[in-house]
């Protein structure tokens, strides 16, 4: 297995964790203050995995068009965030989360168009699934 495949799959576990376990967080708490408590403790795990498993060298490669990148996502990261922990403290985590994974639609369309990246007929069929599911969860 590629490692890529394998942090992706890792990721994929946490994710899935993450959503359930904050609604246990939020019971008496809004969707904004549990996310600024879990944006704690995410800032010091990734600075810490940033300086430990990279350095400081890392740091000193950054050049201006990847900062201001970065920056952006990270403002999209946020925006994010926000709207996701308002939703699963308002709503089923099991509709929210499948709600959101619809990201993998516009990711995949964008990574299309800007990155050029390639597209096959089987990524296509994957997509048009995930419509549909969205469409399923959607219908009253």
């Amino acid at each position: 297995m590629e490692k890529w495949v394998a942090y992706a799959i890792i990721s994929m576990l946490f994710a899935g964790l993450t959503s359930v376990i904050a609604k246990f967080g939020l019971k008496h708490v809004s969707g904004d203050t549990g996310l600024a408590v879990r944006t704690v403790v995410v800032f010091l795990l990734v600075w810490s995995n940033a300086l430990i498993g990279q350095g400081i060298n890392q740091f000193r490669a950054l050049d201006r068009s990847s900062v201001i990148f970065l920056a952006i996502s990270g403002v999209t990261t946020s925006l994010s965030w926000i709207f996701y922990y308002r939703a699963i403290k308002l709503g089923p985590v099991s509709q929210v989360a499948m709600i959101d994974k619809g990201s993998i639609v516009i990711a995949l369309v964008l990574s299309v168009w800007i990155l050029k990246e390639p597209i096959t007929l089987k990524t296509m069929g994957g997509a048009m699934l995930i419509l549909l599911g969205l469409v399923v969860i959607a219908w009253k």
